[in-house]
């Protein structure tokens, strides 16, 4: 029976319906608790019942959770809610393979997606599982060209001894290896699970030599009307060659495919990583000659396909580009195709010659003073895994890395991934080239670390993301007191082999050392893990780690800043009165700058309080922001507070390209993702603000700001707006930026008295601080009652109760002509 949507099992709500298999259903689903997407897949309820099914569906998720590799679907958790049994696993937002190969394909594409599937069948054999089901359906292509496998739980299935494979239920594999059981997708299945004879690894290298034929000619290599037909052709037939359907077929590539079809196992690749060395060189070798050809003068490769009167070979360049390879008599390179000119056209030739030889050393030249002389631009430092596995040692294996993170931020040429966009891969198991390909970066670093008593051993490798080559690599075993020496000579090793002229100056700022008490470091880390969150009891939780920091160590300025930019944000979200936020915001800030006047984020904090708050001071908020970009270029909270502050202030487009200098370098904020959408919303483009408002849900909590409900009303998103807040109700109860986005939805829907409810509630939760002034007069402003709404905000900036205010926020239309609400303006020191 199908599944409703808004069902909830266990933590999940099921959102729609994906598709259906021969182990059940696929649903979209949301984990109420991290608040993220996930796919479910339900065993059938009369099949619950069956202890062989039952059986197969938990083998199914044990084999899959037992694989943890970028290219392999993740498994997150198997369960049970009211008599529904479900694994729920990654969702991937993508097409299958099939969808692709229908489409058309590129040769380059072809050959990436068959090396990144070979190199997760590399993980896999290595673990000892064999998938048995290799086929386009179970091979799924993200937005960004990565792929995903499929059902690899599929190796510890079994189907009822000697059932065939149906050939309508193309998605159903058997996996039983002993003799006399048909296994796998017909269409796809190797001679020897043709056979039901005992497999191994080489059945799915098989499997994806067919996959890979299907994706370079659009035909399966062994295709019959039913699945016995199918089986036959596969232990009787050999496949047409590539070149019968496709055009200039590259020799090596035919090679590749015959080897991975060839019946005899024995004959056939080996191993994955074989076949994945082989891939990777065809498509090196194909974009090495795409290059030496564009080394060539256009002019000369015309005349190389003309002056023979015939109809020439397409270059390497179109080979690449070629939606469908095509080709009848491939050149196994271009310099072999120009040498088979030479007897017929000598002088012609050999100046051809001469310039591709030109080219060839030009292009190795380049290379080479690519891979020795380049200077790195931008980093990732991820989060050090923590060997221990000892939550007490997690401040180590998380503040070394951020402590270099905020030494290299320091510096003017090179881009530093942000703290909480790094933090993201906390945890997972991601190569190098992942990381950097997702966060545009060029380098990576990541490093191992275990303590031992007083001692401490740190193993870092600095990995250049072109090639997945190490650029440097150390080992230090070190007593747990040099930590913070530890820190600065890492952060001035990596500094030198990403090759940085470093100034004097410079060279000061990566040998600071914020702290050298360990206690009032680890406390201080201890608090950022909490502020990032960015909830009521988060950030209250954070102020008490930062305090702590600093009992330990009273002039710890980082921990200044911490405290400062904690206390701004209970006031802008009205946790606390704005007024109150802002003072302590300040004292904070101005104590963190005696300490150490070069510190960015004290300016951060600092300039934040000036603009954040009414009545506001936009001239000396922006000149600390701009001085905290000037100290650290990278450090993303500067360039969104001051997007901030220009955006209250209607300069929308410079507000927004530091938003997006600010997304730039910390792409997995969720707070920076929904901020970028407050240009577009204040300039009335409600459709690309809605667009940027749902796309920062995907990365984390809705509803973090005031303005963010008027992009679902302007929209007139009103039950999508509800099921939101309902949600982040669940884990946020009582926060009242979720209690009146709430009433600006009902006094958007006419619900008048349920509005005045909400206001009722607000004031409640207020007292004598008025904190929530600025949403209540929001509110009434919807409902059209312009005195109430000019009351409350009058009285709100007379107590020092306004937060971030934005002139131009739609919200406000209802009283914008009232000149009362021009002389507010006015006050609050907001230019007209």
């Amino acid at each position: 029976m199908p599944i409703a949507k808004s069902t909830r099992l266990g933590p999940y709500e099921v959102i729609s319906p994906l598709g259906s298999g021969g182990m059940g259903e696929v649903y979209l689903a949301e984990d109420s608790r991290l608040h993220r997407k996930l796919a479910l897949k339900i065993l059938p309820a009369d099949l619950a019942s069956d202890r062989n099914r039952m059986s197969r569906f938990n083998q199914e998720a044990m084999a899959a959770a037992a694989l943890n590799h970028p290219h392999i679907a993740h498994i997150y958790e198997i369960g049970e809610a009211g008599g529904v049994n479900f694994i729920a696993m990654e969702y991937i937002d993508g097409d299958t393979l099939r969808h692709r190969i229908n489409e058309g394909m590129k040769l380059l594409e072809i050959l990436e997606i068959a090396s990144q599937a070979s190199s997760a069948l590399v993980a896999a054999h290595g673990a000892g599982i064999i998938h048995r089901d290799i086929k386009p359906e179970n091979i799924m292509i993200r937005r960004d060209g990565y792929i995903k496998l499929l059902d690899f739980g599929l190796a510890k299935l079994s189907e009822p001894e000697g059932k065939t494979t149906d050939s309508d239920a193309p998605t159903k594999a058997m996996v039983n290896t002993g003799a006399g059981t048909v296994m796998g997708t017909a269409n796809y299945m190797s001679p020897e699970q043709a056979k039901g004879i005992q497999i191994d690894a080489r059945t799915d290298l098989w499997s994806l030599g067919a996959v890979l034929y299907e994706m370079v000619t659009g035909h399966i290599p062994f295709r019959g009307e039913t699945s016995a037909e199918s089986i036959s052709l596969i232990l009787q037939k050999e496949p047409a060659p590539l070149s019968r359907f496709a055009r200039e077929v590259p020799a090596e590539l035919e090679r590749i495919v015959t080897k991975a079809l060839t019946k005899d196992r024995e004959e056939r690749y080996q191993t994955a990583k074989d076949m994945l060395i082989d891939l990777r060189n065809l498509k090196r070798k194909l974009e090495v000659d795409a290059e030496i050809e564009r080394t060539v003068a256009p002019e000369l490769r015309h005349s190389a396909s003309t002056t023979s009167g015939q109809s020439a070979p397409r270059t390497a360049s179109d080979a690449v580009a070629a939606t469908v390879p095509a080709s009848t008599a491939p050149a196994s390179s271009s310099a072999e195709y120009i040498v088979s000119r030479i007897q017929q056209h000598k002088l012609f030739a050999s100046i051809t010659l001469v310039a591709l030889v030109i080219g060839i050393v030009g292009l190795s030249l380049y290379l080479h003073a690519r891979n020795t002389e380049v200077t790195f631009e931008s980093i990732a430092i991820l989060p050090f895994v923590n060997q221990n596995n000892d939550p007490n040692t997690e401040y180590l294996s998380d503040g070394i890395p951020e402590s270099i993170i905020n030494s290299l931020s320091q510096l003017p040429n090179l881009k530093v991934m942000s703290r909480n966009s790094v933090f993201h891969y906390k945890g997972k198991d991601m190569d190098a080239q992942t990381v950097a390909k997702e966060l545009k970066v060029q380098a990576v670093l990541t490093g191992r670390l275990t303590q031992r008593g007083d001692g401490l051993s740190l193993s870092v490798e600095l990995i250049n993301a072109q090639d997945n080559s190490q650029i440097w690599g150390q080992q230090y075993n070190r007593k747990l007191a040099d930590v913070f020496a530890v820190q600065e000579e890492m952060a001035r090793e990596i500094s030198e082999k990403l090759r940085l002229k470093l100034s004097g100056a410079e060279r000061q700022q990566l040998a600071k050392h914020p702290t050298e008490n360990l206690k009032a470091f680890q406390y201080y880390m201890q608090g950022r893990s909490y502020a990032q969150r960015r909830t009521r009891e988060d950030i209250n939780t954070a102020i008490r780690y930062c305090e702590k920091a600093l009992q330990e160590d009273p002039n710890y300025a980082l921990a200044y800043a911490g405290l400062g930019d904690s206390y701004s944000q209970l006031g802008v979200r009205s946790y606390i009165a704005p007024i109150e936020g802002r003072q302590k915001a300040e004292e904070a800030a101005r104590k963190a700058l005696m300490l150490d006047e070069n510190l960015a984020e004290a300016h951060a904090s600092l300039g934040f309080a000036f603009v954040a708050f009414a009545p506001s001071n936009f001239s000396l908020g922006d000149r600390e922001l701009q001085r905290a970009i000037e100290l650290s270029p990278s450090l993303a909270m500067a360039h969104q507070y001051l997007g901030i502050s220009l955006a209250r202030q209607g300069r929308f487009d410079e507000s927004l390209e530091e938003l997006l200098k600010a997304r730039e370098l910390d792409p997995l904020s969720p707070i920076i993702a929904r901020q970028v959408a407050t240009p577009y919303y204040f300039k009335r483009d409600y459709a690309r603000a809605l667009e940027l408002v749902r796309q920062a849900n995907d990365l984390g909590p809705a509803f973090t700001t005031n303005w963010e409900i008027g992009v679902y009303i302007k929209t007139r998103k009103f039950d999508e707006a509800l099921a939101e807040l309902d949600k982040a109700k669940r884990n946020r109860p009582y926060d009242p930026i979720l209690i009146y986005s709430t009433g600006m939805v009902y006094a958007a829907q006419g619900r008048r008295a349920e509005a005045l409810q909400i206001i009722k509630e607000l004031e409640e939760m207020s007292g004598a601080s008025l904190s929530e002034a600025q949403v209540m007069a929001k509110i009434y402003a919807a409902l059209n009652e312009k005195e109430q709404a000019l009351t409350w905000l009058e009285r709100g900036l007379s107590t020092g109760a306004i937060g971030p205010f934005y002139k131009d926020e739609p919200m406000w239309d209802p009283i914008r002509s009232d000149p009362r609400f021009a002389d507010l303006l006015r006050r609050m020191s907001i230019p007209s």
